[in-house]
């Protein structure tokens, strides 16, 4: 007998640290962690007392075959009572439909012969009955609880298993319902009933306990028939162990409960701590300051630095110091980005007399109030437009219909904020526009237009001349005098100091988020002296490689934990 209680308590931190990232694809909680420990501590939990392990045998308990005599019995008043259809024989259970080994006073039975379908009791309810209780009674389908009436109303408490395959096979939701009281039920959920409440509730900790697996049918559209359902073999214990497994179970689950809740508050006080101690190395006044800072972090940074959001949160910290001048020593002798507005101040004022650009209204100068940060020496804080950046929208995806073909680079074609040539297509464009959308080296994209608030507004560097053009989902961005090592520009349009002002700049449109060029000329940049922009791009890039590690290396832990969960868990079913 396992001694589930010790096997809890020795494992705890293995329990509440193996952890990995959610998916973020379909329903559910919107968590990006998931306390995978934990989880697979509870289904070990529905499994140990699934199979007699949870909780000792007792010899004077009344044997399992009173209680199966009972079911028999009430089973076949019911039929004769016409509550009940009469159901063909089930076959009789094979040793190797057997799932496991059971206690001697235990059973196995068919799933059929055990529990009193009610489906056949469903009665359409009409849209004025829905309409006049809508919203008073809980629904339950094959996906649980939602928020739609459409089905049939029952009133006692009874046993709910989802039909739809798919979702029995991959949602985390249990798949099984003990639903109490007044609800409606559609067609896509069994409605079954049991000799008591009691039992129901041990026939629900039952089914969500095993796979269902063999019991589906179907590829395109998998389901869960009725006859597959009364296939299902289950471990039936005596009436009173049943009661002591109930109890057990729901002792446990608490403890899982405060278990979760224990991991979730350590976990926000973690990741608090982490983010006040990074903002106090931005937030420094001085270089004193900002050592004293980095003192506190460097002394528990291999206990700082555990979890995927951390190390996030401290890429997002390296790229706020490369921008505000905190990364690298400034050089007095570089030319200081004053000089450089000064150049760019004449080319505009040529460029407005030879009439290829128009005479803009005054640029209003930002003062010392709007500024978010005293910069460092030689550097300066400017809008994007006073660099007289040149914007071009990207080509339309239908192309010309004299046109030769051309690469056209789309959204799929941006990997890690990098263009990628691995999977490209072609669209036919004249020549004419093909000079308009060409794509140089220095040039930036930015993207113009998508459903997520963190892809909009981001600036992806051409790092060469491409033979490719840009589809209009894009912006290009080009400087007629160089004022930005261009792999400086996309850390810079990386930073919260852009990506802040992106998301308070954006339209929303069904779903779609959208910047333009004004909004991108807006934009407040800080500019370093091109040599500095050079060490910074250096340093950011040896951190980062830092930070790379750092992930593998937590990769490879959680790798580790999660295997020692499942081997813990092997072994104590085993």
């Amino acid at each position: 007998m396992t001694d589930i209680k010790d096997l809890i308590t020795d494992n705890i931190d293995l329990w509440t640290s193996a952890i990995k990232k959610r998916n973020s694809q379909g329903r559910g909680s919107s968590k990006k962690i998931q306390l995978t420990g934990i989880k697979k501590l509870r289904k070990l939990i529905l499994e140990l007392a699934v199979r007699g392990k949870l909780v000792p045998q007792y010899n004077n308990d009344e044997s399992v075959t009173v209680l199966l005599d009972k079911i028999a019995a009430e089973k076949t008043q019911l039929i004769v009572d016409k509550k009940l259809k009469k159901q063909k024989p089930l076959l009789a259970i094979t040793n190797e439909e057997k799932p496991f080994e059971i206690p001697t006073s235990w059973n196995f039975k068919r799933f059929g012969d055990v529990m009193f379908n009610r489906d056949g009791e469903r009665k359409p309810v009409s849209a004025a009955e829905r309409k006049g209780i809508q919203g008073k009674y809980d629904y339950y389908g094959a996906s649980g609880v939602i928020d739609q009436v459409n089905g049939f109303l029952f009133d006692k408490s009874l046993l709910l298993i989802g039909e739809d395959g798919a979702n029995l096979i991959s949602r985390s939701t249990p798949i099984a319902f003990l639903a109490h009281g007044k609800y409606w039920v559609n067609n896509h959920a069994h409605v079954l009933d049991g000799i008591t409440t009691q039992f129901l509730e041990f026939i629900a900790l039952h089914i969500n306990a095993i796979s269902l697996e063999d019991y589906i049918t179907g590829t395109a559209q998998p389901k869960m028939n009725q006859a597959k359902m009364n296939s299902i073999v289950v471990a039936i214990p005596p009436e009173a162990e049943q009661h002591r497994i109930v109890a057990k179970v729901d002792k446990l689950m608490a403890l899982c409960d405060q278990l979760e809740q224990q991991t979730e508050q350590s976990l926000i006080a973690h990741q608090t701590l982490v983010e006040v101690l990074l903002a106090a190395l931005t937030n420094s006044e001085n270089a004193d300051d900002f050592q004293i800072s980095w003192q506190r972090i460097a002394e528990h940074f291999d206990v700082l630095f555990t979890t995927e959001h951390s190390i996030e949160q401290l890429k997002q910290t390296i790229l706020q110091l490369a921008v505000m001048g905190k990364l690298v020593p400034q050089n007095p002798s570089d030319e200081p980005a004053s000089a450089l507005l000064e150049k760019i101040a004449e080319e505009k004022a040529q460029l407005i007399a030879d009439k290829k650009i128009k005479k803009q209204k005054p640029i209003p100068v930002i003062t010392g109030d709007e500024k978010l940060f005293e910069l460092p020496n030689g550097w300066v804080s400017c809008s994007l437009a006073e660099l007289i950046p040149q914007f071009q929208n990207g080509a339309s995806s239908r192309g010309d219909s004299d046109g030769k073909d051309i690469i056209v680079l789309r959204l799929a074609d941006i990997k890690n904020w990098q263009v990628s040539f691995v999977d490209t297509r072609s669209i036919a464009i004249s020549e004419k526009s093909s000079e308009r959308y060409t794509l140089e080296k220095g040039d930036v994209l930015i993207i113009r237009v998508n459903g997520s608030a963190d892809i909009v507004g981001r600036f992806i560097t051409c790092h060469q001349k491409y033979d490719a053009i840009y589809c209009d989902h894009f912006i290009r961005m080009r400087f007629p005098i160089k004022c930005f090592s261009s792999s400086y520009l996309s850390l810079l349009g990386s930073s919260s100091l852009i990506r802040e002002r992106i998301a308070d700049l954006f339209v929303s449109t069904a779903g779609q988020k959208t910047v333009n060029q004004t909004h991108i000329g807006s934009l407040s940049v800080t500019l370093p002296p091109i040599a500095e922009q050079h060490r910074i791009v250096a340093k950011v890039d040896e951190l980062m490689a830092l930070c790379e590690q750092l992930n593998a290396r937590l990769s490879d832990a959680q790798t580790t934990q999660l295997h020692l969960a499942d081997a813990v868990v092997e072994n104590a079913l085993n």
